[in-house]
C-alpha cells in the first residue's frame, strides 16, 4: 500500500460533477453551487480543490478574465474559467441533473 495522503478527494469529485453539468464556470460560481448541493465546505477549499485538479489535469482552465466593476477589492476581479478536464470521472447524479435542469 501506497504512502501518504490518498489523491482523490470528494470535494474534488463534487466539483467535476458540477463542472460536467455546467460546462465551464469560475471559482465563486462552483462555489454557489456547491452550497446548494453538498455539505457546506469553505470557499477556500473549493479555489484549493479547483487549482489541485487544474495540477492533476482533473479541470483545465478554459480563460482567464479581468472584469472591471466595483468591488469591494478595487475596480477589477480575475475571473478564472475552469472546465472538466481529461482524467476527471464525473458521476452522473439524478440530484445534480434535476438541479441544473431546474436552473436553465
Amino acid at each position: 500500500m501506497a504512502r501518504g495522503r490518498p489523491v482523490q478527494s470528494e470535494i474534488r469529485q463534487n466539483i467535476a460533477d458540477i463542472l460536467y453539468f455546467l460546462g465551464k464556470a469560475y471559482g465563486y460560481e462552483v462555489y454557489k453551487h456547491y452550497l446548494a448541493l453538498f455539505p457546506r465546505c469553505a470557499q477556500k477549499s473549493i479555489y484549493y480543490h479547483l487549482n489541485k485538479g487544474a495540477a492533476l489535469d482533473e479541470f483545465e482552465i478554459e480563460e482567464i478574465k479581468n472584469e472591471q466593476g466595483t468591488y469591494s477589492w478595487g475596480d477589477s476581479a480575475k475571473k478564472v474559467y475552469y472546465k472538466i478536464g481529461k482524467k476527471a470521472k464525473p458521476r452522473l447524479n439524478k440530484n445534480l441533473k434535476n438541479y441544473f435542469s431546474k436552473k436553465k
